[in-house]
């Protein structure tokens, strides 16, 4: 008798997935796909199926399917967009027997204009027709895309949804006034409109973005901050819709992360003297003078190293000067690490025969910072005789969000604490530059370059944790400026109640008495700020 085989055990494998957005397909005992699902976290979503609770309360189509499934499979891609393209690509392809979402054939949205027709409009449609039409898309997120129309029509005056010529309502409509209303121009030159957002939606939406970013900035320095907000929506929406995406075909999925060959592969790109175990980014963000803030994040090993993250409120710089808060960052950064350096440098470090303290401050040496620094790396943390000051150390590689201008801006700073031979790069968002010192020309990865991918996602981090703490920020602002409408409460009451209560929303929680307790607050004014917050 033929004994059968075992099931294995796949919650071992579930630890082998990354924390990264992309689709997932199950298998059965004969390799074939029974399902296809996505995530914008692959394992914290696969890993779910395989918990007893969640098994425990699954309905009798989930039982069933995990009852059937030996074997699995992830396939990691750029955003969440992406993963749900390639889910349905995946779904029509493979015809799983237990999804039933895409079985009805359900296609995403693309844009349709038929320019055979004398006012083209662009519409929204499901079904791409063998036609003289034109399309774009496939796009995954409805609601920015149909945001994006809207602002299509008011910026280029075109004309979206409905059919055929204008009507009246539309020729005369202030809404069509690019530059001037329908009813003022010909067909050939409303043409000319469509053409440019016809453009647009190939993805030319540079101009379009810096025009609405300026109107951002404007709106945030006269405190118009809800403004501020729509218009930086509207900004996410038209780089979601106009982002380029894969094309998925049969047999060009993507494959997982491998950081420790990324790592290797940057290494042999940029030519560096050792492998970059340790990167540093930084990326500046701004919205108005009032907001003007800068992170910087450390991968380690190819994946991110939160517990060093750092982030910055420009100072010294006045107005929105991108080259000079990139240099008053990196100058901040390093004269901090030198600092630290040089604390445990003063401090005596075991010798290896034990009779002699070795002092290698900087102070008391004819090497240089750098050369200090990588120095002291070489000292185990357990010749420290005060193990709270651990050698601190420096970046194997430094990494700029910009081009030529933050990364001179870098470079100058580093001269200047003495770090000439610390390796540093820019990348340049628009066509994936890199820009090393000394190189007239930039150097362009292939687009499939693991190295490339590498620097995308330490790049990424670094704006979306800036952009965070800039929101948090305008936040706090907001919030803040609810006091300046309290009746009774200065500037200089406000200041003392936040200083104690630290923010608005602690503020709100207080009692009377608590409230009353701070300096310069008396019980009636207390009463009349506990009254106004509970109100607002």
């Amino acid at each position: 008798m033929v004994a059968r085989k075992q099931k294995p055990d796949l919650q071992k494998k579930v630890h082998e997935v990354p924390h990264k957005p992309g689709v997932y397909l199950m298998r059965d005992r004969f390799n074939r796909v029974i399902y296809v699902g996505k995530a914008r976290d692959l394992r914290k979503r696969v890993s779910s199926y395989f918990l007893p609770s969640k098994l425990a309360q699954a309905d009798l189509k989930t039982r069933a399917m995990l009852e059937a499934t030996w074997d699995f499979e992830t396939h990691v891609v750029r955003s969440e967009a992406e993963s749900v393209l390639l889910e349905g690509k995946l779904i029509k392809e493979y015809r799983p027997r237990y999804n039933v979402s895409f079985r009805d054939d359900k296609r995403f949205l693309l844009v349709k204009v038929d320019l055979s027709e004398e006012w083209p409009r662009f519409r929204l449609t499901r079904l791409k027709k063998n036609d003289s039409a034109r399309y774009f898309g496939p796009f995954a997120a409805a609601g920015a895309l149909r945001q994006t129309l809207n602002l299509m029509r008011k910026k280029f005056g075109v004309l979206t949804f409905g059919r055929g010529a204008p009507t009246e309502r539309e020729l005369k409509s202030s809404t069509y006034q690019v530059p001037v209303r329908l009813s003022e121009i010909t067909a050939e030159q409303y043409r000319e409109r469509v053409m440019q957002a016809c453009e647009f939606l190939e993805g030319q939406s540079r101009e379009m973005i810096d025009l609405l970013d300026s109107e951002m900035r404007k709106a945030a320095e006269k405190m118009d901050f809800e403004k501020a907000a729509e218009l930086r929506n509207m900004i996410d929406d038209v780089r979601q819709t106009t982002r380029s995406t894969r094309r998925f075909t049969r047999g060009s999925l993507p494959s997982a992360i491998d950081p420790i060959t990324d790592v290797q592969a940057l290494a042999d790109a940029l030519q560096l003297p050792r492998s970059p175990r340790v990167m540093e980014c930084f990326d500046i963000s701004n919205i108005s003078t009032t907001h003007v803030v800068a992170s910087m994040v450390c991968f380690r090993e190819g994946v991110p190293d939160k517990n060093c993250y750092r982030r910055y409120r420009v100072r010294t710089v006045e107005g929105q000067d991108d080259f000079a808060s990139m240099a008053e960052v990196v100058r901040r950064r390093y004269s901090r690490v030198l600092l630290q350096i040089s604390e445990s440098g003063i401090r005596e470090l075991e010798s290896k025969d034990k009779d002699r303290a070795v002092d290698i401050s900087p102070e008391h040496s004819q090497e240089n910072a750098f050369d200090t620094a990588r120095r002291l790396e070489s000292y185990p943390v357990s010749g420290i005789r005060n193990p709270q000051f651990i050698p601190v150390r420096l970046p194997d590689l430094i990494i700029v969000d910009g081009g030529k201008g933050q990364l001179s801006s870098a470079c100058r700073e580093l001269q200047r604490l003495g770090l000439h031979d610390l390796p540093i790069i820019g990348l340049a968002k628009e066509h994936e530059e890199i820009y090393r010192p000394g190189r007239a020309m930039p150097l362009q990865l292939p687009p499939d370059s693991g190295a490339l991918h590498l620097l995308q996602r330490i790049r990424d981090e670094a704006h979306r944790f800036a952009n965070a703490y800039h929101q948090l920020l305008l936040k706090k602002r907001i919030d803040e400026s609810i006091l300046d409408d309290c009746p009774g409460v200065s500037q200089n009451r406000k200041n003392l109640l936040l200083r104690k209560f630290g923010s608005v929303n602690r503020l709100r929680k207080a009692s009377v008495e608590q409230i009353a307790a701070t300096e310069g607050i008396g019980p009636k004014l207390a009463e009349e700020v506990h009254r106004f917050l509970r109100r607002h």
